[in-house]
Parts: C-alpha cells; structure tokens; sequence
C-alpha cells in the first residue's frame, strides 16, 4: 500500500522549547491514522507543520511521494484540512458559505454540487439557516464540507470534537467512518480523546512531550490477550486465595486491595462461571485495557518507545 505522508526527524523548536523532537511515523493510503497525545504534547504543532503553517527546525516531510518543502502548492491542493475552530462567515448560510469556499478554491459548483456537499454533512435540511444558529458541531461538520469541496485525496483534523457535547461527537465519529469506508478517503485526526480515536483509527501514533511514543496499528497495539480486567466481589480476599489455587493463578496481579487479571477477553465468561461455581459473589466486571489505560502505561514510563510492525 502507497505511503501518502512520510514524516523523518521532524523537530520544531521555539526558543529553549522543544515542541516536536526527533518525529519520524508513515500514513499509509486509506488510512485512519490516529495522532493521539494529551493537551501540549506537539500534535497540533506537527500538523500546523503537515500543512505548511509553520517551517520545521529540521527534519522532512514527504507526502504523495513528493517533498513538501519544493512542492507545496502541487500537495495542498490535494489536502482538505479543518484545523481546531472552523473560519466560517457566520451571518451567512452554510450554502452560502460552501459557494464562496468553492470559488477561492477554484471550483466551479453548481446548486447539486454544493447540495450533494452539505447533505454528506448531515447539513442538507440547514443549507439556507445562518451559521451564527448552528451548535460548535454543526459548525465542525460545515467545516469539512468547506475542506471537502475540492475532492481531496487527504483529510487533516485537528481535535475536531472539540467543544462538542456527546451527540456531537458521535456525528463527528460517524462521518470520519463514512469519509473513510464510503469515500476511501486518507485522514488523519489529532484527538487527545482515546476513547474516540480506538472507534475509528486503524493506525495511530502516541506523543508525548513532542516524542513518539508508539506507532501500529490498533488491532495490534490492543491485542485482547494483553487485556486487564478488574473484578470485584464481596471479598476480594477471599477470592484472590480461591484464585491461587486454580490456573487463573499466573493471571492475578499484584495489585493491593484490587482483584486483576491480564488475561484474554474471550476468557472472562469460563472466569466468571468458574467463579460462581466456588459459590463467589461477583459484584462487577470491567475489562480495563482500553486505548487511554494503554496510553497512561506507556507516558508513564519515561524514555519508553516501541514499535509494532504495519
């Protein structure tokens, strides 16, 4: 599969701050690639680079197989991008909003084209409402019918749930999923919400502190059998003692207080069955490898890096 972004020691750095250190990852076509990292870790600075909005310390940027530094109009022509807050003119229709982003785009869009545009967007019964009546996440979704309207061959996202409430995440998680499934596009979203980027990404890339931390693919980077569940009980005591005479025995972590098991998920019903048959008040179950535990394990360590194969 064709590398559409090459990204190799990429660095930024303002003053004494090291922003982006030593980046180095791929975004392979038809990607969801995750840019995952808590609040100041360097995403937002490493796409502000992608994009061409701020210039590198050091390091290259490669994408379409084309070096961005000498080909930057040929590239952005091919990028739609929404970059935190989209730039909308809010005393205008989101219709009308389309149209004058088609013409500076250079894009000669009828009614149907235009149409067609904002009911992708879920925007289609809005298209002559004024933005300045539209939710944040109204405005999030007109922002990617504006970054859409050219066909681009990348899609860049930078925080797009930002400031919406639970409804507007979901949308914004269900038209990514359509972007990518329907319309083959490439994307790349930047997100310090985990939880998210595990529902839709098939590739990411953990940051921290301007490093990388880890790259993969998520089916692999969350492999079920590395899975910790936490049990509860009405006495975990008890039950841990029960435990230790079985062969969940090699499964339970040393974790004062708490009952946890790293073990295959497919495994917790015989635990449980197994449990209630010892005649074991199970309380709750909670399967505790999510992308954000995966995550804090790993910028918890300082200095850890790791590589998953692609």
């Amino acid at each position: 599969m064709a590398s559409i972004i090459q990204v190799s020691n990429l660095s930024k750095q303002f003053k004494d701050i090291h922003a982006v250190e030593d980046l180095s990852f791929t975004v392979e076509e038809g990607d969801v690639y995750g840019f995952l990292g808590q609040n100041g870790a360097g995403k937002s600075t490493s796409i502000r680079m992608l994009l061409t909005l701020i210039k590198p310390t050091a390091g290259s940027i490669s994408i379409f197989g084309k070096d961005l530094s000498t080909n930057r109009n040929e590239i952005l022509k091919q990028v739609g991008a929404v970059i935190e807050k989209p730039d909308l003119y809010k005393y205008l229709s989101a219709y009308d909003n389309l149209a004058i982003f088609a013409k500076m785009s250079g894009i000669k869009a009828d009614k149907k084209l235009l149409m067609d545009q904002l009911k992708m967007v879920g925007l289609d019964e809005r298209a002559n409402s004024k933005v300045k009546t539209f939710s944040q996440g109204m405005k999030q979704r007109l922002g990617i019918a504006v970054a859409l309207i050219h066909n681009p061959r990348l899609i860049i996202l930078d925080e797009p749930t930002n400031g919406l409430d639970p409804q507007g995440i979901a949308d914004m998680r269900n038209l990514i999923l359509q972007l990518s499934r329907e319309m083959g596009k490439t994307i790349v979203v930047s997100s310090h919400l985990l939880s998210e980027i595990e529902l839709v990404a098939n590739r990411m890339l953990i940051i921290h502190k301007g490093k990388k931390i880890v790259e993969g693919k998520v089916a692999e980077l969350l492999d079920p059998s590395r899975s910790l569940v936490q049990i509860e009980t009405s006495d975990n005591t008890a039950t841990r003692e029960k435990l230790q005479q079985t062969k969940w025995s090699s499964s339970l972590q040393n974790k004062e207080g708490k009952l946890q098991l790293k073990m295959n998920k497919e495994d917790v019903p015989q635990l449980i069955a197994e449990l209630v048959a010892m005649q074991v008040q199970v309380i709750s179950v909670d399967p505790m490898h999510s992308l954000e535990d995966y995550f804090l394990s790993l910028t918890t360590q300082p200095g850890h890096v790791e590589s998953f194969a692609n």
